[in-house]
């Protein structure tokens, strides 16, 4: 836990959420800490699991890099529901920290990269032949258990049932996904939207390159490294991404920030692979103005939080 600025009486007052690993925000959270000060506003940063904070106390608790949260969800949703004034709002970290929002944003006509599913102790066997295909947990962040499979090498197919099984073993729903092969040339786009008057407004644009090497072995750590650069939105990109904001639950307008994933699909048109509301990284140092924007956003929310 830092202060990073005494509060003082009159001031509102703010407290960006991380995790213990986290203490002091990553580097791209930090530049939001002077935008906030020259607004006249109070900023401590807390460890959401710190049972001595009182949230009551702070006029807006923003959600930046809780990135521990994956394997006690139902304790970080137990523990959003009891924030006071929470950015973004609770009832949408409950629906967005379980993949399986995918599910109903695909029919809701959202392009979605396909999804199955095997719940815990459910059998599954590796597809013999055919691409490449993702296994990942339906709760997770960072891309943490995570691994990229190749059907035509045994030993991945061996590695997959292996994590499957892991994961399986742990009470946790598995998503199996196609490897969309854009992933390795194009990269995939993350679209950035910050609080606007009338809710979520774009703001900017980045290309991750490629993170997926192979199987996941089990490694430990809180996230992967990424190669981030800076990226301009297509009209294609940004029409899917108006798509998927219309269909959160509760309208977009609650909410301060969100990130959509998308990548091209076979035919080269854009699709989603994650909208992130809940602890995304927004990438503030790639954009010219970005911190400012969030910081405003922020700010008008403190007149009536979410």
């Amino acid at each position: 836990m830092t202060d990073h600025h005494q509060s003082t009486r009159g001031r509102p007052r703010v407290a960006l959420v991380t995790c213990a690993d986290l203490p002091d925000l990553g580097p791209d959270d930090r530049l939001l800490l002077d935008p906030l000060a020259r607004r006249g506003v109070s900023v401590d940063v807390r460890d959401w699991a710190d049972p001595s904070v009182e949230w009551a106390a702070y006029d807006l608790a923003v959600l930046r890099s809780p990135w521990d949260y994956a394997l006690r969800r139902d304790e970080f949703v137990a523990w959003a529901s009891r924030v006071p004034a929470l950015a973004n709002p609770a009832d949408v970290v409950r629906w967005n920290t379980d993949k399986r929002y995918l599910a109903e944003l695909s029919a809701a006509g959202v392009p979605t990269v396909p999804t199955s599913w095997v719940a815990p102790g459910q059998d599954w066997r590796p597809p013999a032949a055919g691409g490449g295909y993702v296994v990942k947990p339906a709760v997770s962040a960072g891309s943490q258990d995570t691994g990229r499979y190749d059907p035509a090498v045994a030993e991945h197919r061996e590695l997959a049932v292996a994590h499957v099984r892991r994961l399986s073993d742990a009470g946790r729903l598995v998503m199996v996904q196609p490897y969309l092969d854009a992933v390795d040339t194009a990269g995939e786009t993350a679209l950035l939207y910050l609080a606007g008057p009338d809710g979520p407004t774009f703001s900017h644009a980045i290309r991750k390159g490629p993170m997926l090497t192979g199987p996941d072995l089990g490694a430990d750590g809180l996230y992967r490294t990424q190669e981030i650069t800076a990226r301009t939105a297509t009209p294609e990109q940004l029409a899917v991404a108006g798509l998927v904001l219309a269909a959160v639950p509760g309208g977009p307008g609650r909410l301060l920030y969100a990130r959509v994933d998308l990548i091209p699909g076979p035919d080269g048109a854009p699709v989603l692979v994650e909208l992130e509301l809940t602890e995304p990284s927004l990438f503030l140092g790639h954009a010219e103005g970005a911190a400012d924007r969030l910081a405003d956003g922020l700010l008008a929310r403190l007149g009536a939080p979410a």
